[in-house]
């Protein structure tokens, strides 16, 4: 699968395809070619951004997902792959007919993955844990007793170092730069999910009759302190204040878009999601007892 992602939105393009090439026209520019098998991901933020039908069905057939933003350059819509594996109806089916123990079984991986994955990253930006690592040792199956919650308390106070900071996709400071983060990486893991076959809206644990992404929204979880680490190295640097434009983005895509090391190789993001979303699928399918989630 391809890795490349790309923001439009500093200034009017025009995109179109030829010859499996997104052809990009700006104006008084010379005119900029992508394959569109290379481009994982493009988001259109720029109002003044048109593009043709062949460029929708281009990027999805080659496997790519396509996200719209709003006024504000706030990811709103997301096309992706409908048809993407060779068993993906029977593998619909086996996701569908998950016992709940399984799926309580999950959602425990997933959660503990997550804690693990915060308390790294206070101990990386602040050297201290705030006790998550413990606290990611005591979660049951099906995160019962809320541990997701109660690190999560701890967690965001830690990360800004502002005991006031709460988590409010309304709010206008740097929730608006996690609210992008998090939206580009939900492109990724939703684009991984229907390369294995499963259907992004049949969640594990989420579980949403307005949401279309809810397996998405699960499997990203582990994933959302690599936005977290770009998001509080840019605020300590350029204050919670600062607009959403060209250069913040690209800072947190190359976040995105680095590479992880993971059992002693250097892997991108896109490849250890694909991993995962396999993983989960051959749970499903019976043919893994054990879900693989990597840890980065």
């Amino acid at each position: 699968m391809s890795d490349r992602l790309m923001d439009l939105s500093e200034e009017p393009a025009r995109l179109s395809v030829r010859l499996e090439q997104l052809v990009i026209e700006r104006n008084d520019k010379p005119e900029a070619t992508v394959p569109l098998a290379e481009l994982a991901v493009l988001v259109v933020s720029h109002p003044c951004v048109t593009y043709t039908h062949a460029v929708l069905a281009g990027i999805i057939a080659a496997g790519g997902a396509f996200v719209v933003c709003d006024g504000r350059h706030m990811p709103v819509a997301m096309l992706l792959p409908i048809e993407s594996h060779s068993t993906q109806a029977e593998r619909f089916a086996r996701q569908t007919e998950a016992s709940e123990p399984t799926r309580k079984r999950l959602w425990q991986q997933i959660v503990m993955a997550k804690v693990r994955a915060q308390g790294r990253l206070l101990k990386e930006l602040h050297g201290d844990d705030r006790g998550l690592m413990a606290l990611a040792g005591r979660v049951a199956s099906g995160d019962t007793t809320n541990v997701e919650a109660q690190a999560s308390q701890r967690y965001w106070r830690a990360l800004f170092g502002d005991e006031k900071f709460r988590r409010d996709r309304e709010a206008d400071d740097q929730n608006r730069f996690l609210n992008y983060g998090y939206a580009v990486l939900r492109a990724i893991v939703a684009r991984a999910v229907c390369a294995a076959g499963l259907h992004p809206s049949f969640g594990v644990h989420h579980h949403n009759r307005y949401d279309a992404f809810c397996l998405a929204d699960d499997l990203m979880e582990p994933f959302r302190p690599i936005v977290d680490r770009a998001v509080a190295r840019w605020v300590a640097e350029h204050g919670p204040a600062g607009v959403l434009d060209r250069e913040t983005k690209a800072a947190f895509l190359s976040a995105l878009t680095g590479r992880f090391e993971r059992d002693g190789e250097s892997r991108t993001l896109f490849d250890i999601v694909a991993r995962t979303a396999s993983s989960l699928a051959a749970v499903f399918e019976a043919k893994g007892k054990e879900f693989v989630l990597a840890e980065v």
